[in-house]
């Protein structure tokens, strides 16, 4: 039997720490099990990080997003790649987080270096799949990653 998981600042300074040392600038803990319904999981994420802007399609994939320390900003796109919304998502603040719909694209940008957040979707476990990764939108690792990214980091100044 799991113990209880607690979302405490040590959590936190791990996965901060865990994150900067990922190439991809990010790292999440999970509180499930892969096959668990309801997938729940504390996330650090670091400046560099790039999250493609993407959907998920599938009308059980609702995605709750909450920043539990430092600030994200969140872009919501239509199927062109047209900003629809923005906000600056940050602990303790005005906004602290998002309830994403499926199929919307969204993205994230992190604004503060060693950010933390909560996320909660449904399980099991599916990569993203056929129509979810904006098309007008570089993949990860591929050439053109740093100007948009750039771009989405210029919708918050």
């Amino acid at each position: 039997m799991r113990q209880p998981g607690f979302l405490d600042q040590s959590l936190f300074t791990s996965l901060a720490q865990q994150a900067h040392a990922n190439p991809r600038g990010r790292q999440n803990h999970n509180f499930h099990e892969m096959a668990e319904p309801c997938h729940r999981m504390a996330v650090g994420l670091q400046p560099a990080t790039y999250v493609q802007p993407h959907r998920h399609m599938s009308a059980d994939k609702a995605e709750c997003l909450i920043v539990l320390k430092g600030s994200l900003g969140v872009l919501i796109f239509d199927d062109q790649g047209q900003v629809l919304d923005k906000r600056v998502m940050t602990a303790g603040g005005d906004c602290l987080g998002v309830d994403l719909v499926p199929g919307t694209f969204h993205s994230l940008v992190v604004l503060e270096a060693d950010s933390i957040m909560f996320e909660c979707k449904s399980g099991p476990y599916r990569p993203v799949g056929d129509g979810e990764l904006a098309t007008w939108a570089p993949r990860e690792g591929e050439p053109g990653v740093a100007e948009y990214q750039a771009w989405m980091r210029a919708q918050f100044d």
